[in-house]
């Protein structure tokens, strides 16, 4: 009886500490993507300087901002929140491998980014990114322990392997 109180409690501690994970990146991408909705001309023209994206922008400009609220949907919902915290971490890696290159490269880049963040350099933006890029993937990490824990028998998800 111990040891089911144990794994019991270890299950409410993971599942605790998702939520709080998950409610990061909802607050992340929900302004993101708000923001991104709300001042949909300024981040419009904001894509047109930045290089490579501009082909891209008539795309992205619609695109990504419904994406972000889609992952925020995704992440509130905790029977898809491995979803959310998978695609979080696919947007995330790209928009900072982005970053990175644009850096290395020494282009001035705009930012469209609003409040606090855009008071950032574009290093500390990528140090920020990698801060919820951490976060996700121990989202990740932990959720599929927990998926795991409570449905041992289900195979043939790669995502739980």
């Amino acid at each position: 009886m111990k040891n089911s109180r144990l794994t019991r409690s270890d299950t409410v501690k993971k599942e605790t500490a998702i939520r709080i994970i998950c409610s990061l990146l909802i607050l992340l991408f929900a302004y993101a993507g708000l923001s991104k909705l709300l001042n949909h001309d300024f981040f419009h023209a904001q894509l047109l300087l930045f290089p490579v994206l501009k082909y891209a922008e008539p795309v992205l400009s619609r695109l990504l901002p419904i994406v972000e609220l889609i992952v925020v949907i995704f992440l509130i919902i905790p029977r898809i929140c491995l979803v959310g915290l998978l695609a979080s971490f696919i947007l995330l890696v790209l928009f900072t491998v982005y970053l990175i290159v644009m850096v290395t490269m020494h282009l001035n880049l705009p930012c469209s980014c609003g409040g606090v963040i855009s008071y950032l350099t574009w290093k500390q933006h990528i140090v920020f990114n990698l801060f919820f890029l951490l976060v996700s993937f121990a989202g990740i990490k932990l959720q599929r322990k927990v998926l795991r824990q409570s449905f041992p028998g289900i195979i043939g998800l790669p995502f739980l392997s």
